[in-house]
């Protein structure tokens, strides 16, 4: 039950709170929430990445810019609600987009731009890593960053003493820790039970330090291992000083382990527990399964990391979904705007959305690619935007919009049959991010894609940054052997409202065969994206 102003006033004054921030793709968001888990106040920051020299990246400056922003946005909005200033809170967390590469030398100093998830140039070398391991190492894992560059004889990789991730970066200028939650070191390096790097493929890559002559073994620049509940470190002044450079913000708020916006995503979504499972639909795709057994044989489209809590998960991880679609509908706006018309970006999408529904089952023989960047699940190197139909396809909005939600579903579609191909129990998909906020349309869609029932809750538009806040509620309050399932299902999600859609026979067939035409026109995109 969410608290009245008074309670809530209280909780502020008290710090019986939790604050939790996340770096996104596009957005970098702050959620405070009190002890009835329910957000008081939020605060945003939008930022892009950027593509330099055939890289993409986002400049560490923007990344404090962006938290600052947001931060002052979340006091003034405690402030203006609940007539209090924002002066620290109970426990903290910071996330980000998953993995990538950000590596320093022993004087703190970067070596190198930070290169993120969306990179495919890794592909040769995350190839070779499986072949060594004989378990799958996606392009975007830092790992498969690390070998690119000493491959291609990078100078930095010599002055390496500290690899992380952006949400490993954060935190330790946060907090002076070099730690990371295991869901996000799991997109590092391969984790082994109860929580650290495996020491076989650890022991494998040494070997290949050794062949090149590089001064130091991999465990010595990884982060260490963190489960959800341990402590991570406080906020320090100098901390401090970089959320809040007005000084308001106090220093000594406990931290716990920072994670992915994978880990977030499944703790807002209460898919931590085997069978569970969640779909984060925003600049990027992917499905999250929480498994019972390991799989029978690697999968080059199939990832496995893990929960915050350390159980073993699959994920089926799609570089672009929204991207196009926010595209076209830029376009739209842009010609209501030429012709007069008003209507407000949310609106806007609304009307592009329902219209899918209107739009024939199979999108009436229109096909459409979202590829922003290379797409490893369908084995595409290089991305490009491609829309296709033949000459007596009815071109009509509702099957136009259609054919662009299809498109950003696909490619998780494909790898999600491998996954029902290992016989992989999953009662339901949890939905969450931008694709599910126009209420009905997305879910309902997603549903037939993937034939699994969808659910949304209706607090899963508050995203990846309330999921940290809650791993670091979780953190303040845990109880004595409370697993995070334990916790989660009977302190947060017990009762919560929500809305399930099974899948539609008729969305099903359509999908079908749009996935068919998809295939056949895939050696086309391939090819443009080769020029």
């Amino acid at each position: 039950m969410t608290m009245d102003l008074t309670q809530a006033k209280a909780a502020l004054q008290a710090e019986r709170t939790a604050l939790g921030i996340e770096l996104g793709s596009t957005r970098i968001k702050a959620v405070l929430i009190g002890p009835d888990h329910s957000p008081l106040a939020s605060g945003a920051y939008d930022w892009e990445n950027k593509l330099e020299d055939g890289v993409w990246t986002y400049h560490l400056e923007d990344v404090w810019t962006g938290i600052q922003a947001a931060v002052a946005q979340l006091g003034e909005e405690v402030r203006r609600r609940y007539g209090v200033p924002l002066t620290g809170a109970g426990a903290m967390g910071v996330s980000a987009m998953m993995h990538g590469y950000l590596p320093f030398d022993r004087e703190g100093r970067q070596l190198c731009g930070f290169r993120t998830w969306r990179n495919t140039f890794t592909e040769g070398a995350a190839a070779e890593l499986t072949e060594l391991f004989q378990y799958n190492i996606p392009a975007r894992w830092s790992v498969a960053h690390l070998y690119h560059a000493m491959k291609q004889g990078e100078p930095h990789v010599k002055d390496i003493a500290y690899l992380t991730t952006l949400a490993g970066y954060v935190h330790w200028k946060l907090t002076g820790q070099k730690v990371l939650g295991v869901g996000e070191a799991a997109g590092m390096f391969p984790v082994e039970e109860p929580g650290r790097f495996c020491s076989k493929m650890l022991s494998q890559f040494d070997s290949l330090l050794e062949r090149e002559r590089l001064p130091w073994k991999l465990e010595q620049v990884l982060p260490q291992v963190l489960l959800a509940g341990e402590p991570a470190g406080e906020l320090t002044e100098e901390g401090a000083k970089l959320l809040d450079p007005t000084g308001a913000f106090r220093p000594g708020v406990p931290f716990c382990p920072p994670e992915g916006d994978a880990g977030t995503g499944m703790a807002a979504t209460n898919s931590v527990s085997p069978r569970t499972g969640n779909v984060s639909a925003g600049t990027s795709i992917f499905a999250m399964v929480v498994l019972e057994k390991p799989l029978s044989q690697v999968h080059r489209e199939i990832d496995l990391v893990a929960t915050p809590a350390g159980l073993p998960v699959a994920m089926v991880h799609c570089n672009t979904c929204t991207s196009d679609l926010d595209a076209w509908v830029k376009l739209f706006s842009q010609l209501l705007q030429a012709a007069g018309a008003k209507l407000s970006k949310g609106e806007l999408y609304d009307l592009v959305y329902h219209q899918a529904l209107e739009g024939d089952p199979d999108c009436g023989g229109l096909v459409s690619f979202n590829c922003y960047s290379g797409e490893p699940v369908i084995g595409l190197e290089e991305g490009q935007p491609l829309f296709t139909r033949k000459p007596e396809s009815p071109l009509t909005l509702g099957n136009f919009a259609r054919a662009q939600l299809y498109a950003a579903m696909a490619a998780l579609r494909l790898g999600m049959e491998i996954l029902f191909g290992e016989q992989v129990a999953l009662e339901k998909l949890y939905g969450h991010g931008g694709l599910f906020k126009t209420k009905g349309v997305g879910q309902r869609l997603m549903a037939g894609a993937l034939g699994v029932p969808v659910a949304v809750m209706e607090t899963a538009g508050e995203g990846g940054p309330w999921g940290m806040a809650l791993l670091a509620m979780y953190r303040k309050e845990r109880q004595p052997g409370e697993t995070l399932e334990r916790y989660l299902a009977e302190k947060v999600f017990a009762g919560a409202a929500g809305e399930q859609v099974a899948p539609d026979p008729r969305d099903r067939e359509g999908f079908d065969r749009y996935l068919e035409r998809y295939r056949a026109c895939l050696p086309a995109e391939k090819l443009l994206g080769q020029r």
